[in-house]
């Protein structure tokens, strides 16, 4: 198996070593080179030049301004030929975007799933992320050998755009609880508990949950290397925002959630792992 490889961040660094230790002979490309340069594998010179050397493409990027600058940038992957080639982007984008990218690549004779992955950087060095997949049968029958070696549970959803949809859905839900177990903490501590104490209990007790279990020790250690930066899921849930304004619906944690982690910037943190919210919850 061969494909390329575009965006080296956290989470596509790991999804792209992932598929490497599964067998998957892969050309990397990154804006920034040199994060290849510990991955044993050939580094593409742009984007279009990786996209002569193989048929599938992997997209993990920040989001979708930077999936257009890949496609239609300079040396962009549509200066190419993707005739008959499958690109699979896992990014996290705008419904609208992604709506585009469908049609854009279509248009080009090539074929795009959008695939937004559930889950950060130790699910995909273990291949356990759960996946979202929406585009033609055909092209998602093609992706599903290089999906399976990254995702535990994978659903396909077909319809253009509802995979991304559901994504901001799921980090609706990602986002809040982070935000009311780093208050929930701060807390506990407020009482005058240890912060370990804290966490055994709301463990037992309802803040039992996957984000507990895997923000545990970085809330103990309060080392907030990013895994999951907080200018991520603050992007992620003002696409939100504006798909509730599309379905004409309220979104009320959600949106006070976004404004919580808006704060990270105005204190430079917004590049920290997402649970370092506790610490803007721990200085008021």
């Amino acid at each position: 198996m061969k494909a390329g490889f575009i965006g080296l961040g956290h989470l596509g660094k790991a999804i792209a070593n992932r598929l490497i230790s599964q067998g998957v002979d892969l050309i990397v490309w990154n804006r920034t080179p040199g994060k290849a340069n510990d991955m044993g594998v050939e580094i593409a010179e742009n984007p279009a030049t990786l996209a002569l050397k193989v048929p599938v493409i992997i997209l993990n990027l920040f989001d979708s301004s930077a999936v257009r600058s890949v496609l239609e940038g300079d040396n962009g992957l549509l200066e190419s030929d993707i005739q008959g080639k499958l690109v699979i982007d896992t990014t996290t984008n705008h419904f609208d975007d992604v709506a585009y990218f469908h049609d854009l690549i279509r248009s080009h004779g090539g074929q795009y799933l959008e695939s937004p992955v559930l889950g950060s950087v130790g699910p995909a060095s273990q291949g356990t992320l759960s996946i979202l997949a929406s585009g033609e049968k055909n092209a998602y029958e093609k992706a599903l050998p290089y999906l399976q070696k990254i995702g535990k549970s994978i659903f396909y959803l077909e319809k253009p755009t509802l995979s991304t949809k559901m994504k901001l859905v799921n980090n609706l839900i990602l986002g809040t609880f982070m935000a009311t177990l780093a208050e929930a903490v701060t807390f506990g501590e407020a009482i005058g508990l240890d912060k370990s104490k804290v966490l055994d209990i709301l463990d037992a007790g309802a803040g039992n949950s996957g984000i507990l279990h895997a923000k545990r020790d970085t809330l103990i250690r309060e080392d907030f290397s990013p895994q999951f930066q907080s200018a991520l899921i603050y992007k992620d849930l003002h696409y939100l925002e504006e798909l509730a304004f599309e379905l004409k619906k309220p979104l009320f944690i959600g949106s006070v959630v976004k404004e919580l982690y808006g704060m990270t910037y105005s204190l430079d943190e917004e590049m920290l792992d997402f649970s370092a919210l506790y610490k803007i919850f721990k200085d008021y």
